[in-house]
């Protein structure tokens, strides 16, 4: 799967503020038995976005106006717990989410969601509940989030500054992966490896 790359975006943000959201309950087990990545986002969120009988869930966010397009997900407390299934990411990456704004993440999805391009902000308690509530308001919900200023604009133009390790802002703006983060130093890998040869000539 190809990375974007996340510069400035605007789009619905969806209020989903529930804590300790598993990866189970983001991408359900029987979504795991495929062979390759398509069709997974239709596992999303399964149980709670489709009825039994596998229509929609009127009460879930994002089968409601306008959330059912939302770029961006305000995600409660310890959102990706669990296990640690890639395929939750890749699941929020095909139904088209971009960011996740909360304030605190499961280590191993927030290295997931690193390696896939999907941007994960964390807010201090203050910050997450404020735009909680503004997102929560249909009219209120559209965002911009500036990964180069690191600030989400609200929709009456206030800001809300966050942090983000420079390393991943990096690869993120230019839409690189684990690899082609790595090929960024190519010549300094190769300077490397020149003097560890000279340094032990019995390895060649």
């Amino acid at each position: 799967m190809s990375m974007q790359p996340f510069t400035c975006e605007t789009g619905i943000a969806a209020p989903f503020l529930a804590a300790n959201v598993d990866t189970d309950v983001i991408m359900p087990k029987q979504f795991l038995k495929g062979i390759d990545r398509n069709g997974l986002e239709r596992g999303l969120f399964f149980d709670l976005r489709f009825l039994p009988d596998g229509t929609p869930n009127p009460a879930f966010v994002l089968n409601q106006a306008p959330w059912s397009a939302a770029s961006f997900l305000v995600v409660g407390p310890n959102f990706g717990c669990g296990s640690s299934r890639e395929h939750a990411v890749w699941g929020l990456r095909q139904l088209g989410i971009r960011a996740l704004i909360g304030t605190s993440f499961a280590g191993i999805f927030f290295d997931n969601c690193q390696r896939n391009g999907v941007l994960l902000i964390q807010l201090d308690d203050a910050s997450h509940k404020e735009l909680g509530q503004v997102v929560s308001e249909p009219d209120r919900a559209r965002i911009t989030i500036d990964l180069e200023g690191q600030r989400i604009v609200l929709d009456d133009g206030a800001c809300i500054d966050f942090t983000l390790d420079d390393l991943r802002k990096q690869a993120l703006l230019l839409g690189l992966d684990a690899i082609g983060s790595t090929l960024q130093r190519t010549e300094q890998i190769r300077q490397f490896e020149t003097r560890h040869l000279a340094a032990n000539p019995w390895l060649a």
